[in-house]
């Protein structure tokens, strides 16, 4: 009997543990929801559908355009090819255009056949000094333009900017709170590496605002012989008046050439002649005068 009864006690107390358990796993959950301890399943985000992309309506993030979308960077530059009969003429000329635009002169190569100068100019005014130094020298050989979109060059400087410039800051703040001499030593040889690289960068940006802001002219002067003057049209009565008009320049040009030529003779040869005709003129006798007869 006793054998019987601690069976009955067993089960029934193993019953009761079990009823125990089966309470407390049901009720955990609200518990645990109460406590805010259990994970919820994160809510879909405001604006935005099953398939996670975003709904039309109010709550919309529009994407700002990027910067410089609109305004474009150009880089611009031309080259010229002239002839020119005075090679010193143009050189001189072409450098006027320049100073006149508010640019200015490079490089610059002169000599008595040929020359090469650099000249610098607004971009906004490259159009219209082109036009002026085209019409230099004789002749127009060759006209080049070139254009080149900088645009992202120019955003992935000012990027790299920034992001360096607070690495920078960082490593500044590092060394302000940096107690041994090792630390100190090391945190100062980091930041002169990314100083170095800022500096870098802000060459960069400043090379690509002035190639933007202003534009380049490469010229090239090459001497030939002046033409030959164009012959007239003689024929007719103003062509006949033209060439005895020609031939009366031609006949006094010669004659005064020789009279010119002879007029330092004639200072000597006629004093002497004029002497020696007074001194023939005295020594001549006198002819009495004839006596009138009386009729």
């Amino acid at each position: 009997m006793r054998t019987r009864w601690r069976a009955a006690l067993a089960v029934a107390g193993v019953a009761f543990v079990l009823a125990g358990c089966s309470a407390n796993e049901n009720g955990a959950a609200p518990m645990a929801d109460s406590a805010g301890s259990a994970r919820v399943p994160a809510a879909p985000q405001q604006g935005t559908g099953n398939t996670g992309k975003p709904e039309q309506g109010k709550g919309q993030q529009v994407t700002p355009p990027q910067a410089g979308a609109t305004d474009r960077k150009l880089s611009r530059s031309a080259r010229l090819e002239l002839t020119a009969t005075k090679v010193v003429d143009v050189v001189a000329e072409a450098r006027g255009i320049a100073l006149g635009a508010g640019g200015y002169t490079g490089q610059e190569a002169t000599g008595e056949t040929s020359a090469t100068l650099s000249l610098a100019v607004p971009a906004d005014k490259l159009d219209p000094v082109l036009d002026q130094l085209s019409h230099l020298g004789s002749s127009l050989v060759k006209r080049e333009l070139n254009t080149q979109d900088v645009t992202e060059q120019v955003v992935d400087v000012e990027a790299r900017l920034a992001t360096q410039r607070k690495s920078v800051e960082r490593i500044r703040a590092l060394l302000s709170q940096a107690t041994s001499v090792s630390d100190i030593t090391s945190i100062e040889s980091e930041l002169t590496s990314r100083e170095s690289a800022l500096e870098s960068l802000e060459q960069q940006r400043n090379s690509l605002a002035g190639s933007v802001a202003m534009a380049t002219v490469a010229m090239s002067i090459r001497s030939v012989a002046a033409p030959a003057p164009v012959s007239e049209d003689r024929s007719g009565f103003l062509g006949g008046l033209a060439g005895g008009w020609d031939a009366f320049l031609t006949f006094g040009g010669g004659l005064l050439t020789v009279l010119g030529a002879i007029a330092p003779f004639l200072l000597i040869v006629v004093p002497l002649a004029w002497a020696g005709w007074r001194l023939n003129r005295r020594r001549r006798p006198v002819k009495p005068a004839p006596v009138p007869t009386e009729g």
